[in-house]
């Protein structure tokens, strides 16, 4: 699924964010980066989801050059980023008919899809709210539920579960178990390793940009 070779972000001249990382992650595997804030997990995460651009190195999914992958068309991927996304003056109704309106859906089976989801993640009572009147905690949860609608290729969830009450981190490793299916390749970064321990098979350590071998 991806391959990265040599990989090199600066941000100075002195100040590299990742140096020389070569990582294998196979179709389907579920695989951890760990590390602490600043380690390079989220910025290798960022690049993967072309949010930001490489210095030098490789990178590749599904045998496709990352400059030249379109994630609309060549996979199906779905990204939750730190800073959750949203149109944050409309409804939660009317983002996720937003993002089904690209889908070549009739009215109808609009309508249909977002009400089974509204009712499958009990969404009755925050439906018509602005997702700008929403905690972070419940626009986590969203930008996974949303992700829903589709099957997934591929899954890579940033560092979300810091602060995260006891409830809703239940809450959101349910939901990226339940998005992360036998045919999803997961790619998770967090701090915490018992985060790790939950959704993957494999750990890979970042620290001052590098991978170790533990932290």
């Amino acid at each position: 699924m991806l391959k990265v070779n040599n990989l090199f972000l600066r941000y100075t001249r002195e100040f590299y964010a990742l140096y020389d990382i070569n990582i294998d992650v196979a179709d389907n595997e579920k695989v951890a980066f760990v590390g602490q804030d600043e380690s390079g997990k989220t910025s290798l995460l960022r690049i993967i989801a072309k949010l930001e651009k490489l210095t030098k190195g490789e990178v590749f999914v599904r045998d496709i050059p990352l400059e030249k992958l379109d994630y609309k068309t060549d996979i199906s991927a779905g990204y939750v980023p730190a800073t959750p996304v949203f149109l944050e003056k409309k409804s939660v109704y009317e983002n996720f008919k937003y993002i089904l309106k690209n889908w070549n859906l009739t009215s109808t089976e609009i309508e249909n899809k977002i009400n089974d989801v509204i009712i499958e993640y009990s969404l009755e009572k925050i439906k018509d709210t602005k997702i700008k009147d929403l905690t972070l905690e419940e626009k986590y949860v969203l930008s996974l539920i949303r992700l829903t609608f589709r099957e997934l290729d591929l899954l890579l969830v940033d560092n979300i579960f810091d602060g995260l009450s006891e409830a809703t981190q239940e809450v959101v490793l349910s939901l990226i178990k339940t998005l992360a299916t036998k045919k999803t390749t997961l790619i998770v970064a967090t701090s915490k390793e018992e985060i790790a321990d939950k959704l993957c098979k494999r750990k890979i350590y970042f620290k001052y940009g590098s991978i170790v071998k533990s932290l």
